[in-house]
């Protein structure tokens, strides 16, 4: 199962993102999977929304024992792969480090975007 869209909107985001998580669900994909799936897109697809101000490219997929999720933008490179804790009073940058410490692996570079591996739990 595969589901691509494009979105330029937060509320349009969350619309999309919902509709993943139902086709989630409705593979069996257990809650706690599905919300760290929900956290990682948001976290990647607002960086590209808030930051580059352009629409992003979302594509996610449901594997055997885990779910690819690919984030990409046109105009902007993505943040930084290799994010360290910010200090708890800055205003940016967590986001990344949320991301890196809830994927499967390490966050891969893909052709204008990022790719990370949310591991499906039984």
């Amino acid at each position: 199962m595969i589901v691509n869209f494009k979105v330029d909107d937060l509320k349009k985001m969350n619309e999309q993102l919902r509709a993943f998580d139902a086709l989630l669900r409705k593979s069996g994909v257990r809650e706690d999977d599905i919300f760290l799936c929900r956290l990682a897109s948001c976290e990647l697809i607002s960086n590209v929304i808030i930051h580059g101000k352009e629409s992003a490219g979302f594509e996610g997929e449901l594997l055997d024992d885990r779910i690819c999720i690919t984030v990409k933008a046109t105009g902007m490179e993505l943040a930084d792969t290799d994010a360290s804790l910010p200090s708890v009073l800055a205003e940016s940058g967590r986001g990344m480090f949320i991301v890196k410490s809830i994927c499967f692996g390490a966050i891969e570079r893909t052709d204008g975007g990022l790719r990370i591996f949310i591991k499906r739990t039984e």
